[in-house]
């Protein structure tokens, strides 16, 4: 009988260290467990859909399709619904010079809510390789990377789109 309880005791106890070990590391789980807020955008709090467009090539075409993308998901799922971020990086900033052709149109996605990012490491290449500043659009947010950008855009639920 006492070797019955000795072993009891025993299985007690090691019942006991696993589950303080797995309390101690519980808090630890449950952070690399909790699931991440997807496709949260601080100026667009009720949107349902998250895009990031990217924009790399200086193609009239595809810059066309981009305005016209962003242009149609705003009429269909209406501006506060639907959170649209295009990243232009490389040959594609071409779009958010402030003397592009296609500017005013442009603008008029960025006050219906649409972000337009350019890439500062392709501005600050440009201009060390021609050794002219390159003038960009005010109203376009500049960020460091553009592929980081996007990046950072797709972990937080985005749905990246290159037309």
């Amino acid at each position: 009988m006492t070797r019955v309880v000795k072993r009891c005791h025993r299985t007690i106890a090691a019942a006991v260290g696993l589950l303080c070990t797995l309390a101690a590391f519980a808090p630890l789980s449950a952070q690399k467990a909790a699931p991440a807020t997807a496709g949260t955008s601080a100026d667009k709090p009720f949107a349902e859909h998250h895009l990031a467009l990217q924009l790399s090539d200086n193609d009239a075409k595809k810059q066309d399709l981009v305005i016209s993308v962003a242009n149609n998901l705003l009429k269909f799922y209406g501006p506060d619904k639907i959170a649209i971020e295009v990243v232009a990086f490389g040959p594609g900033i071409a779009l958010l010079r402030a003397d592009s052709p296609k500017r005013t149109y442009v603008d008029s996605l960025i006050s219906q809510g649409v972000q337009f990012d350019i890439c500062m490491n392709t501005v600050e290449t440009i201009e060390r390789e021609t050794g002219q500043k390159v003038p960009v659009n005010p109203k376009a947010k500049q960020i460091d990377v553009g592929v980081a950008q996007i990046l950072a855009l797709t972990e937080k639920g985005y749905t990246l789109v290159r037309p």
